[in-house]
Parts: structure tokens; sequence; C-alpha cells
């Protein structure tokens, strides 16, 4: 019968809220609670190179430090700790002794994973328990995991865990990593899985994992009320009770609410923890999380702006924060280059020899004396930065700030609108002949929802789709697998762009059709092409496909049939044998 067990990581992991700064009497009675309640494991701290001993802090230089909080009475709990390769003396270890800490969770980056299996190796030769935790499984790919099973199995620890460090899990990557560990490591090698709430799915995904049944030994990691840095991990009080539930466990969740009374939650009122929208871009491009929290702190940016900036990452730099390279892209971004010397052309001549109000957001135009200085002005053109008033009509709206211009209805603006170029909506009753194709620019996959007159058709999993008239059936989406259409036909295809799955096939549908296409991306930006026109598309658009109202009148040879043209340009009924 396979071994399930729980280990709770709050002094460690749960220590980034508060630098590890327990006190040494609250660490000891967190540890005594959780053995009280049965935890199978409990990780004490971490072991660090840091200048002397503060017994109020669970980062330590040595075993026998963090030994120093393990209660008298331990009952069935094992004490485990955890070292980083890159930051830890492994001279300052010392053999197990048969007593105290028995495992030992060690871990590295994918730059020093090599070095990370030699430090594993000597961690093991002095006789603790070892758990591999590689950092940031959801990196790798599946050549390159397999090779650190290779290594794991010839190392042959107590524990390999799943750790995903950025919280960019979902449900069907859990299927493919679990599979893949489960597949090709030595049986009795135990699986962990190590979660973070970045995507709030930490529960789902770990009752997922345990109702795989498999047929090992497996773990499954908590912390206290979720305590962790910032978007914080498994709650274990949750995953405890399900256990008890589920698979006859008898962890005391009585003690485990008392500790989170006692200990926990005052440290939340102090330092929150849980779901931010910085984490959660982060994650969705499986990077490191400090990379959206600084792009959020520029102030200057919107979601939909960083959503684009992650986008375009350089995978390399996903894994180790990077701030020059983080300032480089924010610095593209804000100076990507347009041609406005048209639109320079045309405001110099509507502004040439008049005067000129420029009206900026604030309390005074709230006020009557504000809006009697408007007046009193009596200026030729009036222009309105970054707001449009209501007391009266500016001849321009001028907006810089994207926020602030998300949130407006063009449609409803009383006067034409002037974008800075970091400003770029998509357009509205945009044409297009040929199609209209919605893909990714990046290295990740994308989905896209169809529906057709408000009735799902699928969603759509791969490089993106395109919508196109007859006209076009025989550009972009001919290469795209879709069918040849006689002009005469009155439809649009929909044909989509190296489709996940294979069973996937183009639709037709009458052109009186209303087709919206909502995008949803993880790791690669969209653009939304109308035949030689692209324009960004930010995640969860919806972008709807009509026929318009306007005709066209295309030329045609004479005497030259559309199915001449065929047979010349695609060699129809060529023999090849001549």
């Amino acid at each position: 019968m396979p071994d399930i067990k729980l280990l709770d990581c709050t002094l460690r992991d749960g220590g980034y809220v508060n630098s590890w700064n327990w006190g040494f009497a609250a660490a000891k009675d967190i540890i005594a609670s959780l053995t009280r309640a049965g935890t199978d494991i409990v990780e004490v701290g971490f072991l660090r190179n840091v200048d002397g001993y503060n017994p109020d802090v669970t980062v330590c230089n040595t075993i026998e430090e963090l030994n120093r909080l393990l209660p008298a009475h331990t009952g069935s709990t094992m004490y485990s700790g955890m070292a980083m390769r890159s930051n830890y003396d492994i001279a300052k270890l010392s053999p197990y002794e048969g007593h105290g800490i028995e495992m030992l969770r060690i871990t590295a980056h994918d730059y020093d994973i090599r070095e990370g299996m030699d430090f594993a190796r000597e961690v093991k030769a002095r006789g603790y328990k070892l758990s591999i935790n590689p950092i940031n499984i959801m990196g790798y790919a599946d050549k390159d995991l397999l090779w650190i099973l290779d290594q794991v199995n010839e190392i042959h620890p107590y524990q390999f865990s799943i750790v995903d460090t950025f919280g960019s899990m979902r449900r069907r990557d859990l299927e493919r990593i679990v599979s893949l560990v489960d597949h090709n490591l030595a049986p009795d090698i135990r699986v962990g899985l190590h979660l973070h709430e970045n995507m709030a799915l930490s529960f789902c995904l770990a009752q997922e994992f345990l109702d795989k049944h498999l047929g090992r030994d497996t773990t499954v990691d908590g912390s206290l009320m979720g305590m962790g840095r910032i978007p914080g991990n498994l709650p274990i009080e949750l995953i405890a009770d399900y256990m008890n539930e589920t698979l006859g466990c008898h962890y005391d969740i009585d003690e485990m609410m008392d500790a989170i009374q006692d200990h926990i939650a005052p440290l939340k009122g102090e330092t929150a923890w849980g779901y931010t929208p910085a984490y959660f871009l982060s994650a969705r491009y499986n990077l490191h999380r400090d990379y959206a929290e600084h792009y959020l702190d520029k102030g200057d940016l919107t979601n939909r702006d960083i959503n684009h900036i992650l986008a375009g990452f350089d995978r390399s730099k996903a894994t180790a924060y990077d701030k020059d390279y983080a300032d480089r892209l924010y610095r593209e971004y804000q100076n990507r280059a347009i041609d406005d010397t048209t639109a320079l052309d045309t405001l110099r001549t509507a502004f040439g020899g008049k005067t000129v109000l420029v009206l900026a957001p604030g309390v005074s135009l709230a006020e009557e004396t504000g809006r009697n200085a408007v007046a009193a002005a009596k200026a030729d053109c009036i222009v309105s930065a970054n707001f449009c008033p209501e007391f009266c009509q500016p001849d321009y709206a001028f907006f810089t700030n994207s926020k602030r211009f998300e949130k407006l209805d063009l449609a409803a603006l009383p006067c034409p609108v002037v974008l800075t170029s970091n400003l770029r909506p998509l357009p509205q009753g945009a044409l297009a002949v040929n199609e209209a194709a919605v893909q990714r620019s990046g290295a990740g996959m994308i989905s896209v929802e169809c529906r057709v007159d408000d009735q799902q058709v699928a969603t759509y999993y791969g490089d993106g789709v395109i919508v196109s008239t007859p006209t076009g059936s025989t550009a972009y989406s001919l290469s795209a697998g879709g069918p040849v259409v006689a002009p005469g036909c009155r439809c649009l295809v929909i044909s989509p762009l190296a489709p996940h799955n294979l069973t996937m096939r183009p639709v037709v549908v009458p052109d009186t059709s209303d087709v919206a296409l909502r995008v949803r991306t993880r790791r690669s930006a969209v653009t939304l092409s109308l035949d030689n026109t692209a324009y960004d598309v930010a995640d969860d658009t919806e972008i709807r496909v009509s026929l318009s109202e306007k005709r066209i009148f295309l030329g045609q040879a004479h005497n030259i049939s559309f199915y001449d043209t065929l047979r010349d340009k695609m060699m129809w009924g060529v023999d090849i044998r001549d």
C-alpha cells in the first residue's frame, strides 16, 4: 500500500513573509502544534551561509542550530531542512547522527542543476534522507527533465519533488509532468508536490495529484494558512482535511487551527500574502515573480502593457531575475517607433497661428472658478489631456496615459482623439478583403474560443485562427489547410492555425454570421492581422468578424475564369510523369 505523507513548510517557505524572524518560542510552539496534529514531515528552516546564530530566526549555518527548535516528544513526525547549492557551504553540514533533523531537501536552479546534483550526492553521503527539489520544473523541456530523472535515479534519494516555483502549473501541466516523472523515476523513490498560489489553483492541483492514486509513495507540501511569499502556498489545513475525508488520514485540524490563530493570522494582518495580479502575470509566462512586480512599480503601465512585455521575454531570462534586462524591455516598449509624420502635419495645420488652451484633469476644473477661466480664455482651440471634460467640448482629446485611455468609449467622444505611440487601440470597423487572422507571435500556444451567432463552435489551441472570405480562401487560409471557395459563394471560412488537437478542421459558415473570437494567451504575444495590417491583442480580448456593408469590385481578365486560374497556379491536372 503506497504511503502518502503531508509536509509542512511554514517555517521555511512561510518565512519569506517575515524574513524568518519567528521568535524562538513561537517557532518551537508552531513545530509542537504541527507535531501534535500528526503532520508527517515538518520543515524546520533553511541551512544558509549567515553571519552568526540568531535563535529567533529559522535560517541557520548548522543542523545543530536548527535542531534546537525540535520538541522533546516527536511522535511519528519526521523533521527536515532545506539547503540551496548556491548559498550553502556543504562543509558546515555535520553527518546525521540518528536523531533530530532526518531529511534535507536540496534545490538548485536550471543554470546550476549539474552542480546541484553533485551537492545532493554530498548530502546523501552524510547519512541524511535526501529530497531533490529542482527549482521551476515547469521551465524544463521534456528531454531536460528526463536527464534530471536519470541523475536522480543514479543518486537514488528518498524523494524527488515536483516544484511549481512560479505558480504557473495548470491541470494539463500536472498531468504531463506527473506522468513523465512516474514512468521514468525508480518505483521506490517517493514523489513530492510543492505548489504556489499564483493562479489560485494549488488546492485543485493537490487534489488532482492525490486522486491519481499513483502506485508509489507520495508527499504533498503545504503551509499554515498558505503562508508564503506574496502568492503563498497550498494551505496545509485544507489538504489535510481533504486527506482525512478521502484517504482515511487522521490529522488533527484543531491543532492546525490553534497554530494559525496564535501565530499565523496576526502576521497576515501585518504583511498580506495571497493572490495578486503581479504574481498572476508572472505565472502566466512562467517567469520569476519579481518581473511583474518590477513593472507594476513603474506606475505608468497597465496590466495589459505588462502582459505584452512579459510575452516577449527571452526564456533564458526566466528563472533568475535580471533588472537590467527588464528595464531594457520596458524602454523598448515605451519607445516603439511609429511613423507619425502625417499626424503631426495635420496637427500643425490645426494649431498653426491659433491660441491653444490645454486642459488637464484636476480639482480646479470641477469648480465654477476653473470653468469660468476656461470660458474667459476665449481660445481658438481647446485640447483636453488624458480626459474629456463634461462642461465643454474640446476640439481634440489628447491621451498619453494607457490606464485612462482604456476606460474610454471612443465612439462616444465628441471630438477627434490624439494618441501617443504607446497607445494603439484595436480598430473599430476595420476592413479586410482576404482574412482576419489571430495568431501568436511568441513561443507559447494560444487558445481562441470561437462562437458563431453566439453558438459555441470550438476552442482552438495552437497558433491561432483565420477567418477568410471566399476571395481570401486561396491566400493564408489555403496554406493553413482551408478549402478553396469559389468567389460566388456567400460564406466565411474559419481555419485553425497549427491546432494542438489534430481533429480540428476548417468550418464554412454563412456570410451572414457574426463570428466572435475570444483570445487567451499565457506565454505569447498575440496579433490581429487584417490583410497586411497588424494590431496587438491583449489576453481575454474578443474580436468580432462579420460581413461589411461596404462593397468592392474586383477586376477580372477577359475570358479567364476562376477555375482557369486555379488549374494554372496550382498545376491541377498536370501529369507529373511528363
